[in-house]
């Protein structure tokens, strides 16, 4: 009888099951896991470059106005605005000019009875002579570009200042921005955000690191090397005349001002901005605002790279300019590549010890560190920008990658839709204002709290899946992937849970408990709020904005 032919083990020695179709699995998880870390290390690498071109110095700016002073246009933008549109107004209308060349716009599309409150501070105000007017429209058309557009057909001002409701200007603003408009190729000037409420809760305080990261190396290293960057949607000012020149405000993407940017400057204009002029703003302090708000410049980012960009790259502009445009505007598409990767933690460590590639695990680590340490230099260099203590800033970080990393869940979805034309027809969502940082919300307005209930089951689903991933790491012996797994577990964590907080939170004096009620209109019977002297500018809110924004270091 003749010996049987030897059969293959059906066991690897690691006990693993050895198969052509396991095998294939492990092989496809790995390529998976390798291009997408391959699409994301430049995005890391950039991060760098951003930092050194913050390095360098800044273009010299006119510093004064020769002449008689132009006219200026102020427009404010609003819609439903009930806690925080009388604090705007007041702080518009206190804004140091002649007032024989200041007019200000109150371009109100609210439809919560709000404009009631934003009448009778108007009346108010032209009562002693401010040439303030509330423009109403009959439709939304357009949202805020189609209220802009609207303001400008009937704006007197040669200069063209914008402020969303929760910005709260110094009073010399005007004075600030101006000076850099002496060079006539200067078609807007842009400042920074200055922050309210940073020490409201563990969200702003990440914000805050956030946004001075965009503000003082993002806007600072493109000024300072001449590259394309963009006016914010408020805190700039325009050139009407570059403002009509480059087609004016369109509403075919959600963020029309970063659109409107890139159509001014590719045709010639040039942008300046100011590191040193500051505008206090609010901070969405709830997950449901923040999100809302990334969602809308996440797919407003790539929309616009869509339409512009095939223009850009047509056209002759230096390489330079072309690269960074790209990093710019196609920024956002980490969003849905770090969720990908964070969900290929686990498999890929997995399949590197199917296909007996364990001592390629220590790679993770190295991995690890390349891709967290340029965004930790980036927003640490960032956090120090404001005199924040080293302990602050160390202490901070981790939860600045954590939560960058938690929004990916909501945004990644957002990034999608404007990859896609229907993605176009999406309506333009406004962030939720709070008005806590003037001393609360006004009784009977709607504070949202929630996340999107689809977003927050992903997050929590997305969190649980990475601590059942922590689980089988420490048991099958992957430590070189837990410090992946730790961050990623962190972030969806924490806006999963804060998401859902405010839900089992007791609302807030003055804060409805349900979904409905507005701010009553006059005929409720409610007074109008007392007026504001031109001279008096409410000392309460004068030291919360002193205290909160902080001066540069």
């Amino acid at each position: 009888m003749g010996l049987e032919p030897a059969r293959p083990p059906l066991f690897n020695h690691r006990g693993h099951l050895m198969s052509p179709t396991v095998d294939l699995l492990a092989y496809t998880i790995l390529a998976l896991a390798g291009g997408t870390l391959l699409l994301l290390v430049p995005f890391a690498v950039h991060r760098t470059y951003l930092l050194l071109l913050a390095a360098r110095r800044r273009p010299e700016l006119p510093t004064r106005w020769v002449g008689k002073l132009p006219h200026v246009t102020v427009q404010l933008p609003v819609y439903n605005e009930a806690a925080v549109v009388e604090r705007l107004i007041d702080a518009a209308c206190s804004l140091e000019y002649p007032c024989d060349r200041l007019e200000i716009q109150v371009l109100d599309d609210s439809t919560d009875g709000s404009d009631a409150l934003a009448e009778a501070r108007v009346s108010a105000w032209r009562a002693k002579g401010t040439d303030v007017h509330h423009i109403r429209r009959t439709e939304r058309t357009g949202f805020k570009a189609g209220a802009l557009s609207e303001g400008l057909l009937e704006a007197k001002g040669e200069f063209l200042l914008v402020l969303d409701a929760d910005f709260v200007p110094h009073a010399d603003l005007l004075h600030r921005l101006l000076p850099p408009f002496e060079e006539p190729g200067i078609g807007m000037v842009q400042a920074r955000w200055d922050h309210l409420n940073e020490r409201e809760n563990l969200l702003t305080r990440v914000q805050a690191f956030l946004l001075d990261g965009h503000f003082f190396l993002e806007h600072g290293g493109r000024f300072a090397a001449g590259r394309f960057f963009n006016f914010n949607g408020t805190a700039g000012m325009w050139r009407r005349r570059c403002l009509e020149d480059a087609g004016g405000w369109e509403a075919d993407t959600l963020t029309e001002d970063l659109d409107l940017s890139y159509r001014a400057q590719m045709r010639g204009w040039r942008f300046g901005y100011l590191e040193d002029v500051g505008v206090p703003a609010e901070l969405p302090a709830v997950v449901g605002s923040l999100e809302g708000q990334q969602r809308r410049w996440a797919q407003g980012g790539i929309q616009t790279a869509r339409k512009v960009l095939p223009e850009l790259l047509r056209g002759e502009f230096p390489g330079r300019v072309k690269v960074e445009a790209i990093f710019h505007l196609c920024g956002h598409l980490a969003h849905p590549l770090t969720l990908l990767l964070g969900i290929l933690i686990f498999p890929s460590a997995w399949a590197r010890q199917t296909l007996g590639l364990e001592r390629y695990l220590v790679l993770d680590l190295a991995v690890f560190a390349a891709a967290t340490l340029p965004f930790l230099m980036f927003y640490g260099v960032a956090g120090r920008k404001r005199s924040r203590s080293w302990r602050g800033v160390v202490t901070t970080l981790p939860l600045v990658l954590a939560t960058g990393i938690g929004l990916t869940a909501s945004v990644a979805g957002a990034v999608l839709r404007g990859l896609v034309p229907a993605g176009g027809n999406d309506p333009f969502l406004r962030t939720p204002k709070q008005g806590a940082a003037a001393g609360g919300s006004r009784p009977g307005t709607m504070i949202p709290g929630t996340s999107k209930p689809a977003h927050t089951a992903l997050k929590l689903t997305l969190a649980t899946w990475m601590w059942v991933c922590i689980a089988g790491a420490v048991a099958n012996g992957f430590y070189g992937s837990l410090p992946f797994l730790l961050l990623f577990a962190s972030g969806w964590t924490f806006l999963g849970v804060e998401g859902v907080r405010p839900i089992f939170t007791a609302p807030a004096s003055g804060m409805n408990e349900g979904a409905a009620k507005v701010w009553p209109s006059p005929q409720s019977g409610r007074e109008a709020s007392p007026e504001l002297e031109r001279d008096g500018k409410d000392a309460r809110l004068v030291r919360l904005r002193d205290r909160e924004a902080g001066r540069v270091a």
